[in-house]
């Protein structure tokens, strides 16, 4: 056993700290042995332990756990980048999250992360031309976990979304690499166009809690937007804005605004 999990380190470290976790965590909680048994230890990798992640929470009775699960499986064989993408979110949201202490905590518990696993089959369908089944798994996002991604917004890896609750993304938003955001975000439009009218979020961005970024705009590459701010124009790199509607109120304060999490202004930002 101990040379099976050494080598399983070695090749997917992420799937092996949460399978040891995971069994730390039954011996400390066995009344949660049985969900982490089936959630966790039952599946040979984390793709699979994802799909039936994802197929339980967002089945119902128009659609079964059994025919979502498949469709999960089928999107992580097709195309791996999806679970790569989510080993780094688990390990950005462990990072930058202050009440996440364990790689399991993510699969588990957390919607933000469930819910952006769940957005990327969603947007893997759209890709394929299955456009009605990935409208069916944004509907479920939203009743299940309060998020609403159009199944055509493109997001990047290491996204760490905290809290989760309300956040709203449009179909032609983008967001970048290792971006964080908070509760109740919306990147929106502004009108009824139908043409590319959602907001382009760079690397590395901060949105603070509440914010609203409206419109075909470019926020660059290591911002921060602080809470409540409702941004309408271009945000440039390594700034800070605030306010409604946001000016820019200083510089970034740091490298990595997303990495760091400092939501604070100081005047000599």
């Amino acid at each position: 056993m101990a040379e099976t999990r050494a080598k399983l380190a070695e090749i997917d470290p992420v799937w092996a700290r949460i399978m040891q976790e995971a069994e730390d965590a039954v011996v400390d909680e066995p009344l949660l042995g049985g969900l982490i048994h089936y959630s966790v230890l039952h599946h040979p990798t984390l793709e699979r332990a994802l799909s039936y992640r994802v197929s339980l929470k967002l089945a119902n009775g128009e659609m079964s756990e059994q025919i979502v699960r498949e469709i999960c499986d089928e999107a992580y064989n097709s195309e791996p980048d999806l679970a790569m993408a989510a080993r780094a979110d688990i390990t950005a949201t462990y990072e930058r999250d202050p009440a996440c202490h364990r790689f399991l905590q993510p699969l588990l518990f957390f919607k933000g992360f469930q819910a952006i696993q769940a957005h990327r089959i969603a947007n893997w369908l759209w890709k394929e031309g299955r456009k009605d089944l990935s409208y069916f798994f944004q509907m479920r996002c939203s009743e299940v976990f309060g998020i609403d991604i159009h199944p055509a917004a493109t997001i990047g890896r290491g996204i760490m979304i905290d809290h989760a609750h309300s956040i709203v993304i449009g179909e032609t938003a983008v967001v970048g690499d290792n971006v964080s955001m908070l509760h109740s975000v919306t990147l929106g439009g502004t009108g009824k166009e139908e043409e590319d009218r959602h907001p382009k979020i760079g690397n590395g961005v901060l949105i603070g809690a509440g914010a609203k970024v409206l419109g075909n705009i470019h926020v660059g590459h290591c911002s921060r937007i602080a809470a409540g701010s409702v941004v309408l124009e271009e945000v440039p790199p390594c700034t800070t804005v605030a306010g409604v509607p946001a000016r820019i109120v200083g510089k970034a304060g740091c490298d990595q605004p997303s990495v760091e999490m400092d939501q604070l202004l100081r005047s000599n930002t």
